[in-house]
């Protein structure tokens, strides 16, 4: 078996000086601030998937209601259809009250900001 041509002594020190420079170039990228504090990353991805329970849960809550309805007043199929009616209307209602107040966060966070939006002229020049 052939020798190593270092010492162990110095090939540690070797691997702690890389080590040094790798924990010293991952100080230097921790600067930038991650997804979750630019509000680009998980927190879009949970509104979403909010709505998207919301939308089922109405749906399918006013669905539920109204087959107990049915079970237990023999309207059939009365209670399905009006569960999916009522609960469709309030679902939506949910989606869009919770819509309405990303938005108007989104627009106090907008004007905080030195964002610049681009004017659109809705005149023709013909």
């Amino acid at each position: 078996m052939p020798e190593p041509e270092e010492s162990s002594h110095s090939a540690l020190e070797r691997l702690h000086r890389r080590l040094e420079a790798f924990d010293a170039a991952g100080a230097d990228k921790s600067k930038f601030p991650g997804p979750q504090v630019l509000g680009i990353g998980g927190s879009s991805a949970s509104d979403g998937y909010r709505v998207l329970g919301e939308m089922l849960g109405g749906v399918l809550g006013g669905v539920g209601f109204g087959w107990l309805v049915d079970h237990f007043v023999h309207t059939s199929p009365w209670g399905v259809v009006g569960g999916l009616v009522i609960g469709t209307g309030l679902s939506i209602y949910a989606v869009v009250v919770t819509a309405s107040r990303k938005s108007a966060k989104a627009a106090s966070e907008l004007n905080g900001s030195a964002a610049v939006v681009p004017e659109v002229d809705d005149e023709d020049d013909d």
